[in-house]
């Protein structure tokens, strides 16, 4: 590790969470990008206010945490926790700006254009839409609403994590034979001032329940239109407040403190203490306040001193309404099938016949799967005929992230109660999957199902399953391992790759991840699977430095890697002292990337991209040329040292020759992309490609139609059909 020092610069690195700002500006760019149906674009902008919130909430709220507790050791870029909030806060208000821009003066005139209105004041409403909308307020809202006053008696009320509130500034004349007014005047001339108006304040939560998005009765046939739930509030909260004047009000957003903190060692329970944890989050400390622009100077101040903001870079102004993630609504919208992409369908895996065994089709040899252009239901079917073959006798698997009503864990709950041993580690502490994971916990525990609540210390982010199943030749091992979750429901958003095997070397390679996460067994050594935090960073750098002493020995050598977040400093630094001795590196990072390029013989030979597409990219490839004996992995970790140091990881080799072919040819198209690829600068921006006088390649379209090229075609249906009675059974 000595020779990798003078990598180690910090002027070499990029700041981790000033990357991941320019990755939620790419996605931005999607927005703005003219080329993508109208509907597509407002769906990208709802994804990064839902990115933004995430960050905030445990990002930032991080660094806040180190600022408090007097952190002074600074990043891998050489910043300071001070130093990092001030920059974010910088590119955040600049992200923030061009996000509203982009909806303000581009996708709101478009969605004008085509007879799709969002009212943007009560004020536009003509006078039939104006009595729809106060009828819809007494029927549907006004019974939900909690008007909340605050006042001496009534302190001011918690205010939920993401919430969209009112606040409003209320006007009352006292008079003199009224109590209350008489004990406000004592009160003003004990403070030296003089009695008169009296301001009080109040606010009300925009209640989650009910559709943000109300449509309304348009003013042209064929048109839609819509008003925003708090508007309609807003312009009724005077019902809410009788006897008072509403001098004004405007709704705001707070972002709190959401990230768990817990000690582990000395949580008897983990289950009761995360779940303890989880009721603290509505109380953590407000890092960011949004606010709608040209907020009345005195409810600003009551915000502030209530919600505790001490400093003005937590205020954001919003110039719209707060909280676009509202646009995903949107997106599905009923007759505007042209303005949206055509839904893809997932295809079947060539190799798996319908009606087949999964495990007749994993006999005959290794099967790549790659997600979302194949289908992930073989991954469901997998466990489902597992649950109900009388020959299955195990089944094992990591849980991180599952869908709200996942078939997964209806199989897994099956094979219980049909008598299997059904060994399930379910990831507690899946970052606001928490919640999500406690219930489907209990839920297999009841069925019988032998729950294991992650380890100490370390989150099990690997995605495998075991399936242990006696045969005529004896017990047969069935593995799956994949790059994303056994979710599937995100299958379908998420690019990912997993394999089918019955190699007896991976077999017991399973079982020894299974044994090490229920019990304290460790084996001597691992045939095929590298496991983190063991030893995979130590194979990561192997790995690195192979290449590195065959381009120093004048041979090719060449490293392609595909992941969602490059920060490693040790990964990173190996990286350039390859790059410096000739190797040449392709990376395909979509989101954090802390490696810059073109740095004068150290990261010359190194070239970075990000493929922001209609799918999530979310596969891990890792290929080593290897002086032509190529070594491919896939896993579940990325280049981060959470991955390699605090989580329970897998990375598995591609041996399969022709299943080598075909992930090469992954890599190889998402090279190749020049629709939605990025590339990374000198300077550290990122640029798209320049496609003058180029063939068009968008990766996630080749792989589509490739999908469906290769599904296996449905057989002629036979039109004539003879039905044959059956023959009566004699005695």
């Amino acid at each position: 590790m000595e020779k990798l020092k003078e990598y180690t610069n910090p002027e070499y690195y990029e700041n981790r969470e000033l990357s991941w700002i320019k990755f939620n500006g790419r996605v931005l760019n999607e927005a703005r990008d003219k080329s993508i149906p109208l509907l597509e674009r407002l769906k990208f902008v709802s994804i990064t206010s839902s990115n933004l919130d995430e960050f905030f909430m445990v990002r930032v709220a991080s660094l806040k945490d180190m600022v408090h507790a007097g952190y002074k050791k600074t990043d891998i870029a050489g910043m300071t926790a001070s130093e990092q909030l001030a920059a974010i806060n910088h590119d955040t208000r600049e992200l923030v700006e061009l996000q509203y821009s982009t909806y303000n003066r581009s996708l709101i005139p478009l969605l004008n254009a085509r007879g799709i209105y969002i009212v943007d004041a009560y004020e536009d409403l003509e006078d039939f839409q104006a009595e729809y909308v106060d009828r819809y307020f007494e029927e549907n809202i006004y019974p939900v609403l909690t008007p909340m006053a605050v006042d001496a008696s009534r302190p001011f009320p918690l205010i939920r994590n993401k919430t969209l509130n009112i606040v409003a500034l209320l006007e009352e004349n006292p008079k003199k034979d009224d109590l209350l007014g008489k004990a406000e005047e004592k009160k003003l001339k004990a403070e030296g001032k003089k009695g008169g108006t009296i301001y009080e304040y109040a606010t009300v939560q925009v209640p989650s329940v009910l559709p943000r998005l109300i449509p309304i009765p348009s003013v042209k046939e064929g048109e839609k239109s819509f008003i925003l739930l708090e508007q309609i509030i807003e312009k009724n909260i005077s019902k809410l407040f009788l006897g008072h004047k509403v001098v004004c009000a405007y709704p705001y957003r707070i972002m709190r403190n959401a990230d768990l903190s817990f000690d582990e060692d000395e949580a008897e329970d983990l289950l009761k203490e995360i779940e303890k944890s989880l009721k603290k989050r509505q109380w953590g400390e407000v890092i960011r306040l949004e606010v709608e622009y040209g907020i009345d100077k005195r409810l600003l101040a009551f915000l502030k001193d209530e919600l505790r903001v001490e400093s003005e870079d937590d205020i954001f102004k919003i110039n719209g309404p707060i909280d676009l993630t509202y646009l995903m609504k949107m997106y599905g919208l009923e007759g505007c099938d042209d303005l949206r992409y055509k839904p893809y369908t997932p295809q079947p895996v060539p190799q798996i016949q319908q009606g087949e065994s999964i495990f007749d089709a994993i006999k005959k040899g290794d099967i790549l799967l790659h997600h979302p252009y194949q289908t992930f239901d073989p991954v469901v079917e997998f466990i489902r005929q597992a649950a109900k073959d009388p020959d299955v006798l195990a089944i094992k698997q990591t849980l991180y992230r599952v869908s709200g009503n996942s078939p997964i864990i209806a199989s897994l709950a099956q094979a219980a109660e049909n008598g299997k041993q059904v060994s399930v580690l379910v990831e507690l502490k899946a970052r606001f999957d928490e919640e999500n994971n406690i219930v489907w916990a209990k839920k297999l525990e009841k069925a019988g199902c032998h729950v294991i609540y992650g380890l100490v210390g370390l989150k099990t982010h690997s995605k495998i399953a075991l399936v242990v199943r006696r045969e005529e030749e004896g017990i047969c091992r069935y593995v799956h391992l994949g790059t994303g979750n056994y979710n599937d429901s995100t299958a379908k958003l998420y690019t990912d790759c997993g394999i089918f095997t019955c190699s007896e070397a991976i077999g017991e390679d399973a079982t020894a991840v299974f044994n090490m996460l229920s019990g304290y067994s460790e084996p001597l050594s691992w045939n095929r699977l590298v496991v983190a935090p063991i030893w995979l960073r130590k194979r990561f750098l192997k790995l690195i430095e192979r290449e590195t002493k065959y381009a120093r020995a004048g041979k090719t050598a060449k490293i392609v890697a595909k992941m969602n977040s490059l920060c490693d400093r040790d990964i990173i630094a190996a990286l350039y002292e390859a790059s410096a001795a000739g190797v040449q590196i392709d990376l395909v990072v979509r989101g954090i990337c802390c490696l810059k390029v073109g740095i004068p013989k150290i990261s010359e030979n190194i070239r970075v991209r990000s493929i922001v597409g209609n799918f999530l990219e979310h596969s891990r490839i890792f290929y080593f040329y290897n002086d032509g004996q190529d070594e491919i992995y896939m896993g579940s970790a990325d280049w981060m040292p959470r991955n390699l140091d605090r989580r329970v990881e897998i990375i598995f080799p591609v041996e399969n020759e022709e299943l080598k072919h075909k992930v090469m040819h992954i890599l190889d198209v998402e090279l190749a992309d020049n629709t939605k690829a990025h590339l990374l600068q000198k300077d550290g921006t990122y640029e798209k490609v320049d496609k003058r006088g180029k063939v068009l390649v968008n990766s996630q379209l080749q792989f589509c139609r490739e999908a469906e090229e290769a599904a296996p075609k449905p057989a002629d249906v036979v039109k004539d059909r003879i039905f044959i009675p059956a023959e009566p059974v004699e005695d």
